[in-house]
C-alpha cells in the first residue's frame, strides 16, 4: 500500500500538465471522492490518450494486483495534489 501512496522514491515521475485533460481529471476526482478505484485501468487509457508514455504511471494504473487507496500517487498527480 505504501507504493500506492508514495510511488517509487528512487524513480520520481514528472507529470506533464498536458495529461490533465477533462477526462483524466473527472475520472481521478470520481475515484478520489468515492474511494472506488476500479476505474484505474480506464484512467491509464485516458492518460495515455493525453500523450503519457511513462511506464511507471501506466503500469501502476493497470496492475490488477495493486491495491489503490485515497492518496494514490497517480490520482494525486492528475488532481494536482503534489
Amino acid at each position: 500500500m505504501c507504493r500506492d501512496i508514495f510511488g517509487n522514491p528512487f524513480r520520481p515521475v514528472a507529470f506533464s500538465p498536458d495529461w490533465r485533460t477533462s477526462t483524466t481529471v473527472t475520472l481521478a476526482a470520481q475515484m478520489y471522492e468515492s474511494r472506488d478505484f476500479s476505474a484505474m485501468p480506464i484512467l491509464a487509457d485516458a492518460i495515455q490518450d493525453a500523450g503519457c508514455d511513462n511506464d511507471d504511471i501506466l503500469n501502476h494504473c493497470r496492475d490488477a494486483n495493486q491495491v489503490h487507496v485515497r492518496g494514490c500517487w497517480v490520482v494525486d498527480l492528475v488532481l494536482g495534489k503534489e
